[in-house]
């Protein structure tokens, strides 16, 4: 793990339904002129007699009231009094219209649930209707009430997941021919790959549709679809989801790198965690054989994450230390408790030491300072042109066929740029990118990881500019190796043979108690990584998941 030191009466208010059902559309975009509070409180007087500005949390009865002013407006079809009852009106005037006119939904309603502080939870049943065919439309969402400062009135607080949870802001809901025709996802043996049985796999079918659905030969369908908001960067774009489908479209096969086998292992052991991500590649080639994420619904971190590796990324500061006669396996190498560098005091876990050890012994036990203390010696430049032009890294240029991020390790100058040396400072990565990584010490050579083969699309996949010499390919195998059978991963890789390797780490975030657990391994022609955040330690939070993949096969 890197880690440095550095010395109220209640008012009664029953909901204003209409016939038990009020009509519910909203998206926009919420802004922070206002307090959020949940509770009861009362009104306040100055000593003339005027009312003050009413403070303090929003009462139940502000909430129910709140609510239903909203709800009932809508229902009754006035956009403007159901937007002058939000904290936005402007947004929300401009959601109201877009909800009839790009969803095309009508004949809402809505039931209120039961209120929870400040928040209304509600049931949604609406029409959609497109190219005369229709289809009935329902989902949960919820609001919540806010006080406005200037004059302490409750008001809808309005956001985006109002009009329904998978909005962000920015995005819409619409309704019409599908952009993308569907594709049928298979596995590397031609079996379709469905969400349903791999739950992880539901935002990378929907990025394999958007970008192969035309390819794959597939006519498009007539849906009601989450359209996302363009963030002009693949790593953070977000493929939309269709949400009912009015008219199937024909979908175009596609085959993918996907092993069943690994998937469903993969799918397994995330979700017996709680914010776990996994991937797993084969070296020779690249292939994607599994990925997956705790939560499938939500952000892919296998793929798109963007994390401190910690100690992970000592397989890179290692490469080039070793490179650069910096450090040698058995060479004697320092590793105190302590290293001052541009600043910053930074230390071992448990302040360790080894007096008079190697660099094996310090690779072993992630010895920060080992790694620390060689920040001297460096340009700011040199992990940034390591990972670059060795491991691929950096350069956005990965095109694995969904939205992918392809990690960060910018140059950085001071105690950023020692901490960069064990995987904190400015460093970001995510599985995909440590399974790489691995996979790269393990052959010597960068192969792009893919989940699509090039050669469906004739697309060229990115290079690294040089290969590791042979000397130090055998010399991280043996670090590797040894780290496995004698060092910090010995108990996630008990047992699985001679031709294995692997690296733990843990990476310290702000605001966390717990640092994010990462493990990356290979053994024989597989390569995984995977990161619990808040884990605690990487062998035995992430090491499990990831001998549970090397296990598996492919």
């Amino acid at each position: 793990m890197g880690s440095r030191g550095r010395q109220p009466e209640r008012k009664k208010a029953n909901a204003a339904v209409i016939g038990g059902v009020v009509a519910v559309v909203v998206l926009g975009a919420g802004v922070s002129a206002y307090a959020l509070f949940s509770g009861d409180s009362d009104r306040t007087t100055a000593a003339d007699d005027k009312p003050r500005i009413k403070t303090g949390p929003v009462t139940a009865a502000e909430v129910r009231t709140a609510a239903d002013r909203f709800l009932t407006a809508w229902a009754a079809g006035d956009t403007a009094k159901a937007a002058a009852a939000t904290d936005d009106a402007t947004a929300a005037t401009a959601a109201l219209t877009s909800y009839g006119k790009d969803a095309h939904l009508s004949g809402v309603k809505l039931t209120p649930g039961k209120r929870a502080g400040a928040k209304m939870p509600f049931a949604v049943s609406a029409t959609v209707a497109y190219g005369g065919k229709s289809k009935p439309f329902a989902y949960g969402s919820e609001l919540t009430v806010v006080r406005r400062v200037k004059d302490g009135k409750p008001l809808v607080g309005w956001q985006a997941s109002v009009v329904h949870p998978d909005l962000k802001d920015g995005d819409r809901l619409v309704t019409g021919a599908a952009g993308d025709p569907p594709i049928k996802a298979t596995d590397r043996s031609g079996n379709e790959l469905t969400a349903a049985e791999y739950p992880s796999l539901g935002t990378v079918i929907d990025g394999l549709r958007e970008k192969y659905g035309k390819k794959a030969g597939g006519t498009a369908g007539i849906e009601l679809r989450v359209v996302h908001k363009d963030s002009g960067k693949e790593s953070e774009h977000t493929p939309d989801k269709t949400l009912v489908t009015l008219s199937k479209g024909t979908p175009g096969t596609l085959r993918t790198t996907i092993s069943p086998t690994s998937q469903a292992v993969a799918e397994r052991q995330v979700a017996k965690r709680e914010k776990a991500a996994v991937v797993v590649i084969k070296p020779s080639t690249g292939e994607i054989l599994a990925v997956a994420n705790s939560r499938p619904e939500g952000f892919n971190t296998a793929l798109q994450g963007s994390l401190a590796p910690g100690s992970t990324m000592k397989i890179v500061t290692s490469s080039m230390l070793l490179e650069k006669n910096l450090a040698g396996v058995d060479k004697k190498h320092p590793c105190p408790k302590y290293v001052t560098y541009g600043g910053w005091k930074f230390q071992n876990d448990d302040k360790f030491e080894i007096k008079d050890g190697t660099f094996r012994a310090s690779f072993a036990r992630s010895c920060n300072t080992a790694f620390i203390s060689q920040a001297k010696e460096l340009e700011d430049g040199d992990l940034t042109k390591q990972a670059q032009e060795v491991f691929g890294l950096g350069r956005d240029n990965w095109s694995i066929g969904v939205p992918s991020f392809d990690g960060a390790v910018p140059v950085q100058s001071q105690a950023q740029m020692a901490a960069s040396l064990i995987g904190q400072g400015g460093v970001r990565m995510n599985p995909l990118n440590m399974a790489s990584v691995v996979a790269t010490a393990k052959t010597g050579e960068f192969k792009q990881p893919y989940l699509v083969s090039p050669e469906f699309d004739h697309r060229t996949l990115a290079t690294a500019s040089r290969k590791l010499s042979p000397s130090t390919v055998s010399a991280l195998r043996d670090l590797l190796h040894y780290t496995a059978v004698a060092g910090t991963a010995v108990e996630p890789m008990s047992g699985l043979g001679t031709d294995m390797g692997a690296k733990t780490g843990s990476a310290e975030v702000d605001g966390q108690k717990e640092p994010n657990g990462w493990f990356t391994a290979w053994r024989g022609d597989l390569a995984s990584a995977a990161v619990v955040q808040q884990g605690g330690h990487g062998g035995d939070s992430a090491g499990p998941v990831v001998r549970q993949m090397l296990l598996a096969g492919d």
